[in-house]
């Protein structure tokens, strides 16, 4: 048996201390979330060029009118052969026509809406601009018309009408209609993006079923738009919050927004941990952060008096209160 220590010579001078020895190499390398089902649905609901848009304009013309004279000739075919079924088959015809009539006449009426937003949101912006008490006067009123009717602003407007006479100066004047008429309409709809941020990270962090992610990020930000728009008294219909979602995508990816970047998860995670996450869950955190970040885009879009700095939310802000604490501290 060996007496003593056993001396085993290194190959090179030996660390004087742990601290100067080499650091273990990575094993493994986790790729970054990148939010690629946000990415995906901006890029459909923004897409669409307008040789797109003409082949679906006139595709839809061929097939309206092909079913009138389909339903034109089987109408005529069944009065010559049995008429009364005939003209049951021409009633229904005919009820069938005026429902449709009607739900366009209610999707015109929706555009009307959001076309009416967006005439007081650039009369009040002009009216910012030119600063005067006159103006701001004038475009508030057109602002405080959209919400005549609703009861759940009574308070707001009462308060409104009480102070606004005896204020001589236009930003004291907008400032008073975004405190009592803006404030409680910004809360909600920013409660109604809160809770789409955090469904879309659910589903993406839970569901590993291809393209589903993508299918639920967009449903989520179409439901999202519509609420943001009616909480703001634009009533969108389907048509018209395809619309509100296509404008508010579209202007994302112009702008670089719809991507991942340190401004918008800095607050939520802390440098490398976002890489060393479960995928699913690192892809659901991003995908839900980007959600926050389109929702802004739509207060933006939808709200019918632009946000003054001090009340602009912030997309890190947004992000925190949507998804701190969504799978685990």
């Amino acid at each position: 048996m060996t007496q003593g220590p056993i001396l085993i010579d290194l190959d090179g001078a030996a660390p004087v201390s742990p601290a100067d020895a080499p650091p273990v190499p990575e094993t493994t390398h986790f790729a970054a979330p990148e939010g690629r089902a946000m990415q995906t649905a901006a890029a459909l609901a923004g897409g669409g060029a307008g040789l797109g848009r003409l082949f679906l304009g006139l595709a839809g013309s061929l097939i309206v009118t092909l079913l009138t004279l389909w339903a034109w000739d089987t109408a005529t075919a069944l009065i010559a052969r049995a008429p009364i079924l005939g003209w049951v088959v021409s009633g229904l015809m005919l009820a069938l026509i005026l429902l449709a009539l009607a739900l366009a006449l209610r999707e015109l009426r929706a555009v009307a809406r959001l076309a009416r937003i967006d005439r007081v949101q650039a009369r009040i912006r002009a009216a910012m601009t030119d600063n005067t008490l006159p103006a701001a006067r004038k475009s508030l009123a057109e602002l405080r018309a959209i919400y005549a009717g609703r009861a759940d602003l009574a308070w707001g407007r009462d308060r409104f009408d009480a102070r606004a006479p005896d204020l001589m100066d236009a930003d004291a004047l907008f400032t008073l209609a975004e405190t009592e008429l803006m404030a409680p309409l910004d809360t909600q709809a920013a409660r109604v993006v809160e809770a789409a941020a955090r469904q879309v990270a659910t589903v993406t962090a839970v569901v590993p079923l291809p393209l589903a992610d993508v299918v639920v990020a967009l449903a989520a930000n179409l439901r999202m738009i519509r609420q943001v728009a009616e909480i703001y008294g634009g009533r969108a219909g389907t048509f018209g919050s395809w619309r509100l979602l296509r404008g508010v995508m579209t202007h994302l990816v112009a702008t670089g927004a719809v991507a991942v970047g340190d401004d918008m998860l800095g607050s939520l995670l802390g440098g490398g941990l976002l890489a060393k996450l479960s995928r699913r869950f690192g892809e659901g955190l991003v995908n839900g952060a980007l959600t926050a970040r389109v929702g802004l885009a739509a207060l933006e879009v939808c709200r019918p008096m632009p946000f003054s700095p001090a009340r602009r939310p912030s997309v890190s802000g947004t992000v925190k209160r949507a998804l701190t604490g969504l799978f685990g501290s």
